[in-house]
Formats: structure tokens, sequence, C-alpha cells
């Protein structure tokens, strides 16, 4: 890892029009938390799996993809990232230093915004509201570094990345049980079941200890491939 490129990738992401998405997806998601609480007058039953669980894990999806692709895209869109590439820097450094940005962000905004929703929604249910959180950010990272090889191997990293989390994560996966051994969303919920047993999110009979492994995989798998993009982008002179 190099803290150089962290902190620049983090200054880039501040410095974008994205920064504003990134901010007003968990503020939603906080405030439809709050709106439902003062309009339920805190009997919100079933709200948590809703509004938590339902918006807002794809809230916290999406602001995955929009980190991500904000600490890398840019770079190779408009060519720069061959000033990055230029100096005697690892490619797997540069890649695990922006990852290490984009996961970061995710826990905060992403992860964070589940957190503070299931507790306005269940104040009283403080183990329920950090399993989901812990699950998201388990899953943030996965997600996080799928999207970095998106963003390595084509320069329409957020299209793609839409596509993916809509129809293969929001459609595909949900109706094809099969396909839960593939989905990110699944490992994240079934690690959050495995914190608190009485959560119920519909991960299916996914082995806990298969979705903490493939989880770990995919955060490795994505730096090697991203890395070795990297790699092949300046020795082919791309730029």
């Amino acid at each position: 890892m190099n803290a150089t490129i962290s902190r620049l990738a983090l200054q880039s992401l501040f410095g974008q029009k994205r920064w504003w998405a990134l901010l007003s997806l968990p503020l939603l998601l906080i405030g439809l938390a709050l709106l439902v609480r003062l309009l339920t007058r805190g009997e919100a039953g079933g709200a948590f799996e809703v509004i938590v669980v339902g918006v807002g894990i794809t809230a916290a999806t999406l602001v995955a993809l929009l980190a991500t692709t904000g600490v890398l895209g840019p770079e190779i869109d408009d060519g720069s990232i061959i000033y990055l590439l230029a100096k005697p820097i690892s490619r797997y450094s540069v890649v695990l230093s922006k990852l290490l940005v984009a996961v970061g962000v995710t826990v905060v905004l992403g992860a964070g915004s589940l957190l503070v929703s299931g507790l306005i929604l269940e104040p009283s249910d403080l183990q329920q509201a950090l399993a989901v959180t812990a699950g998201m950010a388990v899953a943030g990272a996965a997600y996080c570094s799928i999207f970095m090889v998106f963003s390595a191997v084509n320069r329409h990293a957020m299209v793609t990345g839409l596509i993916y989390v809509l129809v293969f994560e929001g459609l595909l996966a949900s109706w094809l049980s099969g396909l839960r051994y593939l989905s990110v969303s699944a490992w994240g919920r079934r690690i959050a079941e495995g914190i608190d047993d009485s959560l119920n999110l519909a991960a299916g009979n996914l082995p806990l200890a298969y979705a903490w492994v493939a989880s770990a995989v995919v955060v490795v798998a994505g730096c090697v491939l991203a890395g070795r993009r990297l790699s092949r982008f300046q020795l082919r002179g791309e730029e």
C-alpha cells in the first residue's frame, strides 16, 4: 500500500461531482428511516427488513460502485493514469491503495448508514443493526474489488457495474437459488445471519464459512486481476 496514492485518491474523490451522490444516498436512507419512525410513532414493525435490508443494502452497494469507479476510472478515462504508472511503484500497490480508499468510503457511508438507520427503526436491537452493518462491510469490500476490476478493464465501469448490480444481483441471484453461491449480496446477508441468528435475510442454505471464504477470495482476486490489467495497460501503450 502507498499512503500518498490513497491520500490523492481520496482528495480526487472529494473533488468530483459524484461525491454529492455518495453523500446523498446514505442521507436519503437515514431520512427515510426517520420518516418511517415518525409516521409509525415508533411501531415500525417489518420496516427494518424493508428499509435497512432491502433499500439500504442496495444503496450501500451503489455507494461502493460510485466510490470504486471514482478512484480509478477517471484517471484511465483522461489518460492521466500513465503518469502514475510511470513511477516505480508496484501496480498491485496502486490497486490496493485505491481499493482501500473505496472500501473505507463504502464502510463509513454505506455500511455506516445501515447502522444508523437500523438503530433509528429498532433502537433496542443493537446486535441486529451491527450484524447487518458487518455483513454489508464485508460484502462492500468484495463489491469494491469487483468494481475495481471493471474500472481497470473497460471505460464504462459505471454502466457495467450498474448492470451487474441490477441484473445479476437484483434479479438473477434473487430468482435462481443456485446463483446465491456467486452472489456477493447473499454472502453479506449470510454473514449478518451468522452474527445475529434471529435475522432471516433470505440467504438460503449458504454455508457461513463459504460466505467468508468467498468474500476473501474475491477481494484478493480482484486486486490481482486489476493489478495485472494495469501492468498490461502500460506495456501495450494503450494510453
